[in-house]
């Protein structure tokens, strides 16, 4: 992303989704369900505007560290997001765990 640019996250609760805004446009929203305890990150999308400029990747890392911070886990559906996790292992413990593995 380029230095001049403001990149903004939020939880829109009312969507189910975490949208990233660069100068107040929409640049990519992270779909979700939640159940007690975990977040269940469904979809990934990067409008084509703003694809390759790290918009996905800051969705990811906001909503791991949303996650961490309130002393949940994720169950990461969308390939995009299992991909960031399995990139940066330092995220690992946050991954929900079936029984059975």
């Amino acid at each position: 992303m380029a230095g001049q640019e403001r990149l903004e996250i939020a939880d829109n609760t009312a969507e189910g989704r975490y949208e990233a805004r660069i100068d107040g446009a929409l640049a990519g929203v992270a779909q979700y369900l939640r159940a007690p305890g975990v977040v269940a990150v469904t979809h990934t999308e990067v409008e084509p505007a703003y694809e390759g400029r790290g918009v996905g990747s800051a969705l990811s890392r906001h909503i791991l560290e949303s996650v961490q911070e309130a002393g949940e886990k994720v169950a990461p559906v969308c390939p995009f997001f299992a991909d960031y996790i399995r990139r940066h292992p330092d995220y690992r413990p946050l991954v929900h765990n079936r029984e059975g593995q």
